[in-house]
């Protein structure tokens, strides 16, 4: 643990009356943080890994995120261009500094224009970004925060697309922790997880729903039916 992080957690304690923690305490906590217990899952994800994927597309579009099925990430950049034409946007696209994501040959969308990194607020009207996992429970989809794919991505654009493998579709919230937890190992958690359910929206004004009130206003996921991670 980083003293910053044991500063925190002492003045946490102290303001609640409580000392430093003794021998006995700690093993009972500790069990609790590797045990991950499981919740109450509902039974509408009791499902093949098929169903949970036709779940998924199903929640997806009830949360007014539109959802492109394609057989292979060859198809992804006409999937991305497609997506660009049916809304009239401009025919560029920031991409994450994915590994995945940078071995697509965008040639086979000739007139996609890409450009790589960092979204610029002014500037980036379209992020594209891998994802951790899907839920099919909710619709969400789960993205860790990492050196490629950095939180801003997630945010800043105003439109948002997610190339997502059939393979990291999960049916509840726990599995989508499980795989986290494999992925990352146990000492590679990432700094930052955010679940996102459909495009931003808030109803805060007039009780009036608006899109895009705290990020993007659009939410695409390209769906890979091939399975590969």
């Amino acid at each position: 643990m980083s003293d910053s992080r044991r500063d925190i957690l002492d003045r946490v304690r102290r303001a609640r009356g409580r000392g430093p923690l003794q021998a006995r305490q700690r093993s009972p906590l500790e069990q609790r943080i590797k045990s991950h217990p499981r919740n109450l899952i509902p039974t509408r994800t009791d499902l093949s890994a098929d169903e949970n994927v036709e779940l998924l597309v199903t929640m997806l579009q009830a949360c007014d995120a539109t959802v492109d099925r394609v057989a292979s990430m060859d198809e992804v950049p006409e999937a991305a261009h497609s997506f660009l034409r049916t809304h009239n946007l401009p025919a560029s696209v920031t991409v994450s500094p994915d590994a995945e994501l940078n071995g697509i040959d965008w040639q086979r969308a000739p007139t996609l224009e890409i450009d790589r990194g960092l979204p610029d607020a002014k500037s980036t009207v379209t992020g594209l970004t891998g994802a951790l996992a899907a839920v099919a429970e909710t619709g969400t989809l789960m993205l860790a925060s990492g050196d490629e794919r950095p939180t801003t991505m997630n945010f800043l654009p105003d439109n948002h697309v997610v190339v997502l493998h059939a393979s990291q579709v999960v049916g509840p919230y726990e599995d989508g922790w499980d795989r986290l937890r494999e992925d990352a190992g146990p000492e590679g958690m990432p700094r930052t997880v955010n679940f996102i359910t459909g495009p931003s929206r808030t109803g805060d004004i007039e009780q009036k729903l608006q899109l895009g009130a705290h990020g993007p206003r659009r939410l695409h996921v390209i769906l890979v039916e091939d399975g590969a991670r």
